[in-house]
């Protein structure tokens, strides 16, 4: 069995995991916190990085702004889809009002922008706000 690396929602650390555990509720080796929350994780400039480079499972990205309605519209959606996608896919949110140049690196012009990476590259973009299940549908086609 192959193993895969998971970044810890909680403390950025990068766990060692065999790639057949991952429904089993597996835990952070160093702060024992679940590895897997099925809500999205809030990520900064510092833990963007980490979490986009480092995890072998494909990360959705919600790049948003707490003044955008459709942003906040779509947040349940965003966090619906998450439960029903987690192991498999790591569903993340960067508040692109502080984190700006986060933002203007992956040229995001409009917002809610969901950014699918994989291996640390993007392999898909959506504007717009979607319902979870235009979300599960989209993310299922491009995974």
């Amino acid at each position: 069995m192959s193993e895969i690396r998971i970044v810890c929602p909680q403390c950025s650390a990068t766990n060692l995991l065999p790639s057949g555990r991952l429904g089993d509720g597996p835990k952070c080796g160093k702060c024992k916190e679940s590895l897997f929350q099925a809500h999205p994780v809030e990520l900064s400039a510092v833990t963007f990085e980490r979490h986009v480079q480092r995890n072998d499972i494909p990360i959705l990205v919600d790049f948003w702004a707490p003044w955008c309605g459709p942003c906040l519209a779509m947040a349940p959606a965003f966090e619906e889809a998450a439960e029903k996608l987690e192991p498999n896919v790591r569903f993340a949110k960067l508040n692109t009002e502080e984190e700006q140049m986060v933002g203007a690196r992956f040229g995001i012009r409009s917002i809610p922008t969901m950014v699918l990476f994989r291996d640390g590259k993007e392999v898909a973009r959506q504007s717009g706000a979607m319902m979870s299940g235009d979300i599960l549908r989209w993310v299922e086609s491009v995974v």
